[in-house]
């Protein structure tokens, strides 16, 4: 018998590989609803550092979970994947197709995988030493600490984001297990058909620079400065994201913009090393397609020919 669940078509892949303007296409052609899955893209007045869909973009088909949130009011992976589902379940209730699109596998998989975070009550005390010796000793001696601790777990945290890295932490010295075990996972409710988008790595590269290039010049240090002129603080983990803290160290006089654009380049680059973590190319439930002229029909026939077997049609 095939499975009776309802579909979801995923689109993932590294930044910059395309996967916003190739969505809205297939949305397009087979009556589909966007879903962001990019942690990014909740916040309101984050716009040009995001790369968030345009005005022009978002108006071609319905999006959802873009601009929900302020940049203080942070998204936990539990609220996001309750709006996720809520969206994903009024687009099914309509008899349209979601897509859920995004490089943040960590989101994804909250969703497709049926996550539930680990039961642990926070540890005020503890997470105020942890945060200590990241002030005094430096987030990467953090995030060392839990390498040994957890290598898999550290494997899929940058380790700028240390509140994820001390909430590992803390999880690890509460329960004396790894965090990378204690997640919660169920089958998934949806019938997945999961579209990986590729480019070689010199074109991904360069698509990145060129991105770069085009956010400062289209105004992205001015973007900071209103950020900041409506009272955010540089502190909060939402502008420590790669890009805005570095167009923060330009305001305060610490780079110069090319500096900020070299040194939003090599982190980008091992953000996208990074996200391979999360989408290998050898995992099978992953069709991976190279981004090339004709690219939209072959992926919207595969999805055709994918539709059957979950006992779903367009």
């Amino acid at each position: 018998m095939p499975s009776r669940k309802p579909p979801l078509i995923l689109v993932v892949g590294p930044t910059a590989v395309g996967k916003t303007e190739l969505a809205i296409q297939l949305a397009e052609r087979l009556g589909g609803e966007i879903v962001s899955a990019d942690s990014r893209l909740f916040y309101r007045g984050m716009d040009i550092g995001t790369a968030k869909p345009t005005r022009e973009e978002q108006a071609r088909v319905p999006h959802h979970l873009i601009d929900i949130a302020n940049p203080d009011e942070i998204m936990s992976l539990a609220v996001f994947q309750q709006k996720a589902r809520e969206a994903i379940g009024d687009i099914h209730t309509r008899n349209k197709i979601p897509f859920l699109v995004g490089g943040t596998g960590q989101y994804i998989r909250a969703v497709t995988e049926g996550w539930s975070p680990p039961e642990v009550e926070p540890d005020e005390r503890l997470r105020d030493e942890l945060g200590r010796m990241k002030d005094k000793r430096g987030v990467y001696w953090l995030h060392d600490k839990l390498k040994i601790l957890d290598l898999r777990a550290a494997e899929k945290i940058d380790p700028r984001n240390y509140r994820r890295t001390i909430r590992a932490l803390e999880v690890i010295l509460t329960t004396g297990r790894k965090f990378s075990e204690q997640r919660g996972q169920s089958e998934s409710p949806y019938h997945l058909v999961t579209i990986g988008l590729t480019r070689p790595r010199p074109e991904l590269y360069e698509r990145v620079d060129q991105r770069i290039d085009g956010m400062f010049a289209s105004g992205f240090l001015d973007e900071v400065k209103n950020l900041l002129a409506k009272g955010y603080s540089p502190s909060l983990p939402t502008m420590s994201a790669i890009g805005y803290r570095e167009c923060i160290r330009v305001i305060r006089g610490e780079l110069n913009e090319e500096q900020a654009k070299a040194e939003i380049r090599r982190a980008t680059r091992i953000f996208v090393r990074r996200q391979a973590n999360w989408f290998k190319e050898t995992d099978p439930n992953i069709r991976w397609i190279s981004v090339e002229d004709k690219v939209v029909e072959k992926i919207e026939a595969y999805i055709h020919n994918t539709a059957g077997d979950g006992g779903w049609s367009i």
